[in-house]
């Protein structure tokens, strides 16, 4: 698994199912992401302008009304929920404000439901990750203004 870059590895045949998945087994295990490694910047030489036309001197890149977006990213592989069972209400939408206690989805992982909490505060954003769909760790499931 190593030797390849596999996290999870299954196979089923005539009757006989193997799963294997790097981690804890059945134990939850929270981790923290790893912060952005920097790169090397390298300048690309803007197109040329047609004569009579001016340059703007702003930024082409618009930020968000209130400030930048924090991302909350998926802590493990799994499958991500919005909710705790198919019949209940969501545990968070759009415009709902969170603080870092706030459980923001259920991610399984190994037939374990893994409650995951905000880490940070502000109002719901944009939600990322699709429910009932596999997520991968680091992956971005929330942004929070």
């Amino acid at each position: 698994m190593k030797k390849n870059d596999l996290s999870v590895f299954e196979m089923e045949k005539d009757g006989f199912k193997l799963k294997l998945q790097k981690g804890a087994g059945d134990q939850t295990v929270f981790m923290q992401p790893l912060l952005p490694v920097s790169t090397p910047q390298i300048a690309i030489p803007a197109p040329a302008l047609p004569a009579g036309t001016r340059a703007s001197s702003s930024p082409a890149v618009a930020e968000e009304p209130g400030g930048p977006l924090k991302d909350i990213v998926s802590p493990m592989v799994g499958t991500f929920y919005r909710q705790a069972s198919p019949d209940a209400p969501s545990f968070v939408d759009i415009g709902k404000a969170i603080d870092a206690e706030t459980v923001v989805c259920i991610i399984e992982a190994m037939k374990v439901m893994n409650e995951i909490k905000a880490e940070t505060s502000g109002v719901i954003a944009e939600i990322v990750a699709e429910n009932g769909k596999p997520v991968q760790f680091g992956q971005v499931l929330f942004r929070v203004r």
